[in-house]
């Protein structure tokens, strides 16, 4: 008896454990939030109710999301499915004085100079929303569902470098898990550990 009390604390434990591992838990709803972009308009997630939502978090100064963009391999994803409907918030939560920190006319610069095409770019200089989310590198890649929920969760793709010519050879998280969720399917993939750089959150 007194085992199989020592067993269900144990269990107990481990799913208090598991459950505060994860902020944001595959299949629970997106946490609503609302920030301003580099437009100075309010973005509120829950205004996209009815549609797919990608949220990226970025950080223009690290080697991982540079791949990305110097490849064009962002852009071409951002384009890809806004055509198609889907809204892309990029999100920024670098600290003031952190690396990748920028005001709105840096951010608005950066976006003309590599040709990015995010629906909006969310400065979140506070990390609330990047907390809210526990976004733990840069990239780091949700999709939302049109009912609000998360359906994916993690890397934008399955090598994690910051070496481009990977880029070809890899398979994208994000638009595998689009692809499957459109047409009707289950996700495959539903989380991966993302990599990148940490996320450069205040004090």
């Amino acid at each position: 008896m007194r085992r199989i009390g020592l067993l269900v604390t144990v269990l107990s434990a481990f799913i208090v454990l598991s459950s505060a591992a994860y902020a944001v838990r595959i299949g629970d709803p997106a946490p609503d939030f609302t920030g301003t972009d580099s437009n100075g308009k309010s973005q509120t997630l829950s205004s996209y109710k009815g549609k797919y939502v990608v949220l990226e978090w970025s950080n223009r100064d690290c080697p991982y999301t540079r791949k990305h963009y110097a490849s064009g391999n962002m852009q071409s994803l951002q384009k890809q499915w806004t055509a198609k409907g889907i809204v892309w918030l990029t999100i920024l939560s670098s600290a003031p004085g952190q690396e990748g920190y920028v005001t709105a006319s840096e951010e608005n610069a950066q976006l003309a100079k590599v040709h990015a095409a995010p629906t909006a770019a969310i400065l979140d200089p506070t990390g609330t929303i990047g907390h809210e989310y526990d976004a733990k590198t840069t990239p780091h890649m949700f999709v939302i569902d049109p009912s609000g929920k998360v359906i994916y969760a993690g890397a934008i793709d399955d090598h994690p470098t910051a070496d481009v010519a990977d880029i070809k050879l890899a398979k994208n998280y994000v638009s595998e898990a689009l692809t499957e969720s459109m047409a009707g399917g289950p996700v495959t993939t539903t989380y991966t550990r993302p990599y990148g750089c940490s996320v450069k959150y205040g004090e």
